[in-house]
């Protein structure tokens, strides 16, 4: 029986009335307004955002043929012009709009599945149209399905340039687009923003000379060159971009030098005992990564460090020693995590080194009972927490610090930039003006377990200082990686078998469903009692995304103590989870997991003395890109190989994805292909921001015009 209805408040019938009747009396929107909120939602607010919204591909429409010479090419993108001879809806074997034109050669049907009123009545016989699209034959001689089409008068001009087809939203038409942009290009300032003695020794051009070729290239113009993006006018574009985006990145990184931080310069009783008790010896890396974050540790401005590691290098250890010089100076340290299970980690392992050493360790997450989270807060506020471990629950507005000096984020790419701030902003007092310079802000320390390029990094993360440990710890087995097909499923069932009967525990990572949360728990219910029905002498754990926090620590526990042979899971696994007795990793549906999570589910298995695997299980058959995901996986367990090989499969936009840090992702320029104009584009963003606030001004306004405010965190 559904539960039943909760009745609305008074106050909010009131409020939802006021609204309906609110948006009855708005006057209605011109067709001019809801073209500009159309363009709006494509970023084009203003006349140089409209100058830079530069065609996708072209159309040559420089050249009519006659029907008969074009039905000859083959099937291939033809213009001819006709007649209407004919024109009618048609019911068979679908409601379809079918239109014949014919010029002194013969004649072609024009088919339309989906079509508008207007359309049929604008296509009337006696109608002149030039008409432009793939010509096929079908069964009533030449055709084309939804071609371009325009009415004109007979002895219509040409045009004499290629015809721009652009980027466009729901509603909004080439036709409308072209006219805007042709406007927009009648009305801006085409001053050249760079000088040109730049230009020349760069062997630049002119920037108004670039954009109105690429607007409209001339009939001559190397086409190959303009579609690859390596045509004079592109690279102007390319350079540009990529010029604001450096002197964007290095402000941001100068603003935030400009604020104060509270300098951190104790390592003391703390932080030598916290070494000293280590049951393992730090690698040369940690080390390395460690006297760097120390450095900026001292400084009266805020450190902003990302910390990169491949998956088990040690991460967790250098935040912790970092959060250690902390407490040794006298202030607080906050980790925050992205997921519950991965700050239960860290709270556990931090805290069972830290609390020896006399320093009390908060735990504050979303899942907490009332009474737990009033507990965590008072020791947070009256400082009696030297550290807090936790969640997003960690910049809920009531969670107040005594005295914070340094947040650590883990995986950070999984936080959005309003999260990351709204911590930061907790070393503030509660009536302080957050807008105002200087500041102090605590320092920032970053972590990621997904490597990022050299090129990725020095592009889009030159406001941050990168520190990489490159080095695994001794001890940590290899992984034997192997693909296996789906068909073949009895077999890796039988592995799983052996492996628990020798001591050794398995994952089992059921497919990653996106598009349904509920198909994807269905999935891992189903897996669950599949595997329970196989191996009826195993213990079978399950833990997903809609169990309950504490459910899903009681099975956590339970496969780490050993009690649970097999783990059934969606991907809360993926980071975090440390049981070295796991040798075996399985991951179903391999195909459908991108790179970089097929290597931080792989990098659970290894952390123990048993050999371990990682068992790849595919359908076949496998499309081009699954299958470069899944080679690199067998050939390599470098994840700075990986992510190299990942860059190149996705791309810098899918690869960043989430870091969600409110910089626009490059438009033009292509990471894979234009590396040699981003360290130009570096080396002359050096040289304008020590001598020339004026270029760099009208470079950003021109290019960002305001956006480059969201960096400055």
């Amino acid at each position: 029986m559904p539960a039943p209805k909760k009745k609305a408040s008074a106050d909010s019938v009131k409020k939802d009335k006021a609204a309906a009747k609110a948006a009855k009396s708005a006057p209605p929107l011109s067709n001019a307004q809801k073209a500009q909120n159309k363009l709006a939602k494509l970023g084009l607010r203003s006349d140089m955002d409209l100058a830079l919204h530069l065609p996708l591909r072209y159309e040559d429409e420089t050249q009519v043929m006659s029907i008969h010479d074009a039905s000859l090419r083959g099937t291939q993108v033809v213009q001819v012009e006709g007649v209407v001879s004919k024109s009618d809806v048609q019911f068979r074997p679908r409601r379809q709009l079918v239109v014949t034109i014919a010029d002194d050669s013969g004649p072609l049907v024009m088919r339309f599945l989906n079509f508008y009123g207007s359309q049929a009545t604008q296509l009337a016989e006696g109608v002149r149209v030039r008409v432009r699209g793939e010509l096929r034959h079908g069964f009533f001689g030449a055709e084309m399905v939804h071609p371009t089409y325009k009415v004109v008068l007979e002895g219509a001009p040409l045009p004499t340039a290629l015809t721009p087809v652009y980027p466009a939203g729901e509603g909004l038409s080439q036709a409308y687009l072209r006219k805007a942009i042709a406007g927009a290009l009648s009305r801006i300032d085409w001053r050249d923003t760079l000088p040109q003695a730049t230009l020349d020794e760069l062997k630049l051009g002119g920037f108004e000379a670039s954009v109105r070729e690429l607007h409209n290239p001339p009939t001559d113009v190397d086409e190959y060159a303009l579609e690859e993006r390596s045509h004079p006018a592109w690279i102007r574009m390319k350079f540009d971009e990529l010029l604001a985006q450096q002197l964007s990145l290095k402000r941001a990184q100068a603003a935030r030098r400009a604020r104060n931080a509270s300098a951190l310069p104790t390592v003391g009783k703390i932080s030598k005992a916290f070494i000293k008790q280590l049951p393992f010896k730090l690698t040369g890396a940690q080390q390395r990564v460690l006297e760097e974050i120390r450095h900026d540790l001292q400084e009266s401005f805020p450190m902003q460090r990302l910390l990169q590691g491949d998956v088990g290098s040690g991460k967790t250890v250098v935040a912790a020693v970092a959060a250690a010089q902390a407490i040794d100076s006298g202030f607080q340290a906050v980790l925050m995590a992205p997921t519950e299970i991965l700050a239960d980690q860290h709270f556990r392992k931090i805290a069972a080194w830290m609390e020896p050493l006399g320093v009390k360790v908060a735990w504050l997450t979303g899942s907490l009972k009332k009474k737990e989270k009033a507990e965590a807060n008072a020791l947070i506020e009256s400082g009696e927490a030297r550290l807090v471990i936790g969640t997003h629950a960690l910049i809920q507005d009531n969670v107040q610090f005594q005295k914070l000096g340094l947040v650590i984020v883990d995986e950070q790419h999984r936080f959005g930039v309003g999260q990351r701030l709204a911590l930061r902003n907790k070393a503030l007092d509660a009536d302080a003006d957050i807008s105002a310079l200087p500041q102090t802000v605590p320092h920032q320390l970053m972590m990621s377990a997904t490597p990022i390029p050299r090129t990725l990094a020095m592009t889009y993360y030159a406001d941050l200082e990168v520190s990489v440990i490159d080095e695994l710890p001794p001890g940590r087995t290899p992984i034997v990686t192997r693909t296996i097909d789906q068909n073949r499923r009895e077999e890796v069932i039988a592995r799983v078998h052996a492996n628990a009967l020798e001591g050794r525990q398995v994952y089992w990572v059921c497919p990653l469903i996106e598009e349904s949360e509920a198909l994807q728990l269905q999935t891992a219910t189903d897996t669950y009692s599949m595997l329970a029905e196989a191996l009826p002498d195993l213990r079978i754990g399950l833990v997903h995304g809609r169990l309950k926090q504490a459910e899903k620590q009681d099975v956590m526990d339970a496969f780490s103590r050993g009690e649970i042979h097999v783990l059934v899971a969606t991907t809360v696994i993926e980071v975090g989870v440390d049981v070295p007795n796991a040798s075996l990793m399985v991951i179903e549906h391999a195909e459908r997991f991108g790179l970089s999570q097929l290597h931080q589910l792989r990098g659970r298995v290894g952390r123990g003395a048993a050999a371990s695997a990682c068992i790849l299980l595919y359908q076949s058959p496998l499309g081009g890109t699954a299958k470069q995901r899944l080679m690199t996986m067998r050939e390599t367990a470098d994840g700075f190989e990986i992510a190299r090989r990942d860059l190149e499969i996705r791309g810098p936009g899918e690869f960043l994805g989430a870091r969600q840090s409110g910089e626009a992702l490059l438009r033009f320029a292509d990471l894979a292909t234009d590396q040699w104009l981003v360290e130009k584009a570096r080396n002359l963003a050096q040289t304008l921001l020590q001598n020339d606030d004026a270029i760099v001004d009208a470079h950003l306004q021109r290019w960002l015009g305001g956006k480059e405010d969201f960096l400055k965190v």
